[in-house]
């Protein structure tokens, strides 16, 4: 039976969005399509969602968090050593899009461009998974593992020396031959780094 109005939450509306994003196509893909996929009228979905402008970024968020959750509860693993933290978490994130890419291309494919679109989600994305790099190397540093003045400026190089293994515009690198040994190669080297960053070593 087909949602009412009162029934209606804005979880099934991002649900059922996802799915008509996967159908359509984010140029295709109209809030009259995902109300219809819904058995509700449009102005029930408006209720929720002002715009198709609010619509879109909602679903995109909420795609993005999906991987950010997953990876904060590595961040925040006490039981392992901030290296292993740090090896984990990029393993995690690369494993994560990499999964996204590969089995389900059209959403990816989708959200690649809705991303694009979508500064401010994007920009927030990425300071929150900076911020639990931080949190990370900030740990190794407490434990003297990471000689380092200044966390959040490692993180963010961490992170931008990783792109080629999370941003979506290198995807079709991911199933590359060998892409899994030059991960571990890239990683390794930044570790080092992390752990002679004063020059000792």
């Amino acid at each position: 039976m087909p949602p009412t109005s009162e029934t209606l939450t804005a979880e099934r509306i991002l649900e059922a969005t996802e799915e008509v994003l996967r159908r359509h196509g984010p140029a295709k893909a109209t809030v009259v399509d995902v109300a219809r996929a819904l058995g509700v009228s449009h102005g029930s979905v408006y209720r929720h969602f002002r715009t198709k402008a609010a619509l879109r970024e909602a679903v995109t968020k909420r795609w993005l968090d999906r991987t950010a959750q997953r990876l904060a509860g590595i961040a925040g693993a006490d039981d392992r050593s901030p290296e292993q933290r740090l090896r984990d978490w990029l393993a995690a994130l690369f494993a994560a899009k990499r999964h996204k890419a590969g089995d389900d291309p059209e959403l990816f494919a989708t959200y690649s461009v809705l991303v694009e679109e979508l500064g401010g989600v994007v920009r927030d994305h990425i300071a929150d998974l900076t911020g639990q790099l931080t949190r990370i190397i900030a740990a190794g540093v407490e434990a003297g593992a990471f000689p380092l003045s200044d966390p959040a400026i490692a993180a963010r190089a961490v992170f931008h020396a990783t792109s080629r293994f999370h941003d979506p515009g290198h995807a079709r690198e991911w199933t590359a031959p060998g892409i899994d040994e030059e991960f571990e190669a890239v990683v390794d080297l930044l570790v080092r780094g992390l752990r002679t960053a004063d020059g000792q070593g």
